[in-house]
C-alpha cells in the first residue's frame, strides 16, 4: 500500500525578487491560522543575510521568517543550501547548515547534481513533520541555459514531484511576456509541473487586468491563482537579502520628534546580517541613512554603525577607498560615536589578519584603530543562538538581550578587557574605548531588544528618549496583517488543492 504523499506547493518565479519570498511567508501565516501544520523549503537560496537555528546551523533569512510565520522554530532543512557571496565571481557553499566549500560559479555549477539528494533528504525531513509543505524557488525557472543541474526550480519539482505555480511581477512591468515567455521557454517534460500563475504587486483597478488573463490562458493553458495588490507593510518586515538595500536607497522615518537621532550605515559591497538595522529604522525619532558608494558620511549625524560582512578584509579596503574611514575618525574627532557589529566590530580594531586566506587573499589589513583589538580568522565557525546581559561603561546594567553569533575569528586586546556582553554560558563579548564612545561585539540582534535599543540610544544622544516600539510584536503583527492580504487576493483553497493533487 502506497503512503499518500505530503501536500506540496512550489512558487517559482518569472525572475527574481518578484516578491516570493513575502508572499511564502502569508501563505504560511494563512494556512497555520486555518489549524494546519504549515513548513516552509527553499532548496537553494543566495544571501549573506542568515538566521541562526535551534540545531546549530544556518539558513537563508527569509525561511527563518516564513517558519516564524508557521510558528516553529526553523531548521537547516527548510533551506538545504545557502550561497554567501564572497566575491564577484565566487560564493561560500553551506549544506544543510555547515559549511562544505567555497566556490566559484562554474566549480558549483559541476557540484549542483551531487547536492540534490541531500535537497531531497532534507525536504522528506521536513515534509514528515507538515500537513503542507510551501516551497520557494530561486531566480527563474526560464534560465533554461542552467536547467541541466537545477536544483532550485524546475529539477527540485521534477525530482520531489511537486506542482509549480509561477509568480509575476507587474510591478516591474511586461508580466504577461514574463509569464508567457516563461512557458514557452520549459521543456514539455517542466511544463508538466508547472500548474498556474500568480500576478504580484497589482497597483491601481484589478479589473483593468482581467482580459490579459484571458489572454494568459490562451497562450499557456495555466489558471489564475489571483492578483495580490501591492502590499505597503513590506518593509516592516526583515529584508531577505542586499537587493532590498539596494531599493532603499536611504530609509527616511518622518515621525513627529524633534529631537531625531541620525544613524549612518556605509553600504558595504558584502554587507551580512543587516537585519540589525531593522529595528533602529522603526523606531520613528530616528532617521537611518544608508550611505551609499561615491556618497560622503554627513557630518551632523550622532553614530557610525558599521554592519556585519560576509567578507571583512574585502569590505574595509572598500570601506577605504571610499574615504569613509576619513569620514568616521573625524565623526569620532567631532566628539560623535561608533558601534560594529560582527565583521564591523572587526574593522574597528587595529589589524584583521586573514593568513589563511579564509574570506578571499590571504594577508592583512590595517583597521580604523578605534578599538585597541586584532582579529585573526580561522577556526571553526561560530554559530549560535544566545541571551544575556548587556552595561556600557555605567551608562546601562544588566539590561537583557538576545541575538545569534555568526562569524569565524578571534578578536583579542586589551579594549576586550571593557567588554560589555555577558552571555549565556559565561561567554564574555564585545570591547569599547576608554572614553566609552567606540563599540564592537559579535552579537547580532541586540538592537531587537527594546530595553537595550533604547537605553544605549538614550545614552548616545546624552537625553531620555522613551520608545513605545514593541519591535518582535510588530513582526507578528505584520505576518498576521501580510496573511490577511494574501488570502483576501489570492484563491487560498485552489492553492492547497492543488498542493493536495501531488502524486507520489
Amino acid at each position: 500500500m502506497s503512503v499518500r504523499p505530503v501536500p506540496a506547493l512550489m512558487l517559482q518565479g518569472t525572475g527574481s525578487d518578484v516578491g516570493k519570498s513575502l508572499l511564502v511567508a502569508g501563505l504560511c501565516r494563512a494556512f497555520a491560522q486555518r489549524g494546519l501544520r504549515v513548513r516552509p523549503f527553499k532548496p537553494q537560496n543566495m544571501s549573506n543575510n542568515a538566521a541562526v537555528t535551534e540545531d546549530g546551523g544556518e539558513i537563508g533569512r527569509a525561511q527563518a521568517l516564513q517558519a516564524r510565520a508557521c510558528g516553529v522554530p526553523a531548521s537547516v532543512h527548510m533551506n538545504p543550501v545557502l550561497l554567501k557571496p564572497q566575491s564577484e565571481i565566487g560564493a561560500q557553499v553551506v549544506v544543510q547548515g555547515k559549511v562544505l566549500t567555497s566556490a566559484k560559479a562554474r566549480d558549483y555549477y559541476r557540484l549542483k547534481r551531487d547536492l540534490l539528494p541531500r535537497v531531497v533528504e532534507s525536504f522528506d525531513l521536513v515534509s514528515a513533520d507538515a500537513d503542507f509543505v510551501l516551497v520557494e524557488g530561486a531566480g527563474s525557472p526560464a534560465e533554461v541555459n542552467l536547467r541541466a543541474a537545477d536544483i532550485a526550480n524546475m529539477g527540485f519539482a521534477e525530482a520531489a514531484k511537486v506542482p509549480v505555480v509561477l509568480v509575476g511581477d507587474i510591478d516591474r512591468g511586461g508580466v504577461i511576456a514574463s509569464i508567457v515567455g516563461t512557458h514557452a521557454l520549459l521543456s514539455e517534460g517542466d511544463r508538466h509541473w508547472l500548474r498556474g500563475y500568480i500576478i504580484n504587486k497589482f497597483r491601481g483597478d484589478v479589473s483593468l487586468f482581467e482580459p490579459a488573463l484571458q489572454i494568459i490562458h490562451d497562450q499557456t493553458g495555466l489558471e489564475s491563482y489571483g492578483i495580490a495588490t501591492y502590499w505597503q507593510g513590506a518593509n516592516r518586515l526583515p529584508a531577505e537579502d542586499g537587493v532590498a538595500l539596494e531599493k532603499a536607497g536611504r530609509y527616511v522615518r518622518s515621525g513627529v520628534d524633534e529631537n531625531r537621532i541620525r544613524i549612518a550605515v556605509p553600504h558595504l559591497p558584502r554587507i551580512a546580517n543587516f537585519d540589525d538595522l531593522d529595528p533602529l529604522a522603526a523606531e520613528r525619532d530616528i532617521d537611518l541613512l544608508i550611505i551609499k558608494p561615491g556618497e560622503v558620511i554627513p557630518a551632523d549625524i550622532d553614530l557610525v554603525l558599521l554592519p556585519g560582512s560576509k567578507s571583512t578584509t574585502s569590505d574595509l579596503r572598500f570601506l577605504k577607498q571610499q574615504g569613509w574611514d576619513i569620514d568616521i575618525l573625524a565623526h569620532y574627532r567631532r566628539g560623535g560615536h561608533v558601534v560594529g557589529i560582527c565583521g564591523g566590530y572587526q574593522m574597528l580594531g587595529r589589524m584583521v589578519h586573514d593568513p589563511d586566506g579564509i574570506e578571499g587573499a590571504a594577508g592583512s589589513e590595517a583597521g580604523l584603530g578605534l578599538l585597541d583589538v586584532e582579529t585573526v580568522m580561522g577556526g571553526d565557525k561560530t554559530l549560535r543562538q544566545t541571551t544575556g546581559l548587556a552595561g556600557l561603561g555605567g551608562v546601562m546594567a544588566d539590561i537583557p538581550v538576545s541575538g545569534y553569533e555568526i562569524h569565524m575569528g578571534e578578536t583579542t586586546g586589551p579594549d576586550r578587557d571593557r567588554s560589555w556582553l555577558c552571555l549565556d554560558g559565561g561567554i564574555i563579548d564585545g570591547a569599547q574605548s576608554a572614553d566609552g564612545r567606540v563599540t564592537g561585539c559579535y552579537l547580532h540582534g541586540l538592537f531587537g531588544s527594546d530595553p537595550f535599543r533604547s537605553a544605549y540610544l538614550s545614552a548616545i544622544v546624552n537625553r531620555d528618549r522613551n520608545s513605545t516600539i514593541d519591535f518582535e510584536a510588530g513582526i507578528d503583527a505584520a505576518l498576521d496583517e501580510l496573511a490577511d492580504h494574501v488570502g483576501a487576493c489570492l484563491d487560498l483553497d485552489g492553492l492547497l488543492a492543488l498542493a493536495q493533487s501531488r502524486s507520489g
